[in-house]
């Protein structure tokens, strides 16, 4: 096996891919096959479980097909959308539909397009590259048409880095995208509503949305829509509809695939679902253990062990509450690292990890209390500033344009709506290294 790989990741991760960054134009593209191409105090606590224990989060009934919605084919494949009110998760299921399988919907849902661009949320981390690299291999091989996998932004985390480059996925990360006539919109790992995607407008030709993400607020009517938050990933949906439609995905997807839904079940987010179990035996007998085990201890840069000192010397605790802003961070992996390094700790519950990386603060949050929601603890902090969103246990956000440092105002109003929506009164921090310690050390 190659040996450990130190240059960054290119813009591009295929070798079938343009090699560089910017406005994707497709018009008038061929059709011809691609081929394989993120309550205090001692009453209210609970037993901290035992790390690594693997407990069951939802009922049986996340296999069954009641989470499927397939809605009505629009009289114009490009015209703009209506909005429905959100009555709930997911439309009613019929008898009818519930004996179609979901991967035959879809295909169905994407017949009327010429072609379909897979599109992941900006910075794709594994569960969405790998979900969407399932799909445009699905709509290639039974529908015979051309499909892109594209998104923005960067590929963040040595370990996504290392699997980029080690599996090669048929990944475009762009600036833009301009659609060819007739072009169908397929989101993965994300939601429409969000804006944290090259199409951040409501006149995209948005044929499908596949995610595992709670929706929330209004959803637009869409040709098809498979989301599931009882499975663990994005990723099991799509290796569910490959198995349905007897593809084999190959060793390099399979890989990856079982690899995003590792990485969405890291800490404390590791519920699986009954479908989550089977599809990670299924991708287990296919994928490549070797290239699996390279991919988890990608080498580091320098930078990160500095940024790491520097985030454990600015974290306070707040009874079992911790808020951490880095001084400074090289790149965005290190804000979930640290909050996932945080929680791991036997006296902390919830815990709030923040960085400013190009003029952009990125925010990470985790919680083990089974009362709590992250993403909700992180819509409250965030309200008015950013844009949050997230499961459970883990979940992320992001301020933009707050400027090369976080300055005293904003760093004290995040601290105090954190520990607000964590239901603490706002107090005097404890340093989880003590001052002394750092100084006499130095």
């Amino acid at each position: 096996m190659e040996s450990k790989v130190r240059e960054l990741m290119p813009h591009t991760t295929s070798g079938n891919s343009r090699h560089a960054i910017g406005r994707l134009s497709l018009k008038g593209s061929s059709a011809k096959a691609q081929g394989d191409a993120l309550g205090s105090g001692e009453a209210n606590r609970q037993v901290k479980p035992r790390k690594g224990v693997i407990t069951s989060g939802a009922s049986m009934r996340d296999l069954a097909l009641s989470g499927l919605a397939v809605l009505p084919m629009p009289h114009s494949a490009g015209a703009a959308s209506k909005s429905a009110p959100d009555s709930g998760i997911f439309a009613p299921m019929t008898a009818s539909r519930s004996r179609t399988k979901p991967s035959e919907r879809f295909l169905r849902a994407l017949a009327p397009y010429d072609q379909v661009f897979v599109v992941t949320h900006d910075n794709p981390d594994p569960d969405a590259v790998a979900t969407g690299w399932a799909l445009v291999l699905l709509v290639q091989q039974k529908l015979q048409k051309k499909a892109h996998l594209v998104g923005s932004g960067d590929i963040t985390r040595a370990e996504n880095r290392h699997m980029a480059k080690l599996l090669e996925p048929p990944l475009e990360l762009v600036r833009g995208l301009e659609l060819p006539a007739n072009a169908a919109v397929v989101l993965v790992d994300c939601q429409s509503r969000s804006q944290q995607h090259v199409f951040p407008r409501d006149d995209v030709p948005l044929a499908a949305v596949i995610d595992h993400h709670e929706p929330h607020g209004r959803r637009p009517r869409l040709p098809y829509r498979d989301i599931r938050p009882k499975v663990a990933a994005s990723a099991t949906i799509a290796a569910s509809y490959l198995r349905d439609e007897k593809l084999e995905p190959g060793t390099r997807l399979a890989t990856a695939l079982l690899f995003a839904i590792r990485t969405e079940t890291r800490g404390s987010e590791t519920h699986y679902s009954r479908l989550d179990r089977s599809v990670l035996t299924w991708l287990t007998e296919r994928a490549n253990p070797s290239q699996l085990a390279e991919i988890e201890s990608a080498p580091l840069a320098r930078e990160y062990y500095g940024d790491l000192i520097l985030a454990l010397q600015s974290t306070f605790t707040y009874d079992d509450v911790a808020f951490c802003l880095l001084p400074r961070a090289s790149g965005p992996e290190i804000v979930g690292e640290v909050a996932d390094l945080l929680i791991r700790s036997e006296d902390l519950w919830r815990v709030f990890c923040g960085a400013v990386v190009r003029e952009d603060l990125l925010v990470s949050v985790r919680t083990e209390r089974k009362e709590d929601d992250a993403a909700e603890l992180v819509r409250r902090t965030l309200a008015g500033l950013g844009e949050a969103g997230g499961h459970r246990r883990r979940a992320g956000g992001r301020v933009p344009g707050v400027g090369p440092k976080i300055g005293e105002d904003l760093e004290n109003e995040l601290r105090n709506r954190w520990l607000d929506a964590c239901g603490l009164d706002r107090q005097r921090g404890t340093r989880l290294v003590p001052r002394r310690e750092i100084v006499e050390n130095l």
